[in-house]
């Protein structure tokens, strides 16, 4: 999972070494906590947060697979 979200992540900013994320887990709930170079944080939100909730959308598919829940947290 946190391979994805730096995957992804990476593709979208100008300073893709600055991308980094962790998971933690905290019961039956993954959660992944992203954060990028400050000029990149629009870029990963996208206009009215479209692209952050596609990448929601992407880890709610993936973890169908799994018995947990994912849940992204964008770090500023």
């Amino acid at each position: 999972m946190v391979c994805l979200v730096e995957h992804l992540a990476r593709a979208l900013v100008d300073a893709p070494e600055a991308v980094s994320a962790s998971a933690e887990m905290h019961g039956h709930t993954l959660v992944v906590k992203l954060t990028v170079a400050p000029p990149d944080v629009g870029k990963v939100i996208g206009r009215q947060g479209r692209t952050i909730t596609a990448i929601r959308t992407l880890l709610t598919a993936v973890e169908s697979a799994s018995a947990r829940r994912v849940v992204l947290e964008f770090v500023e």
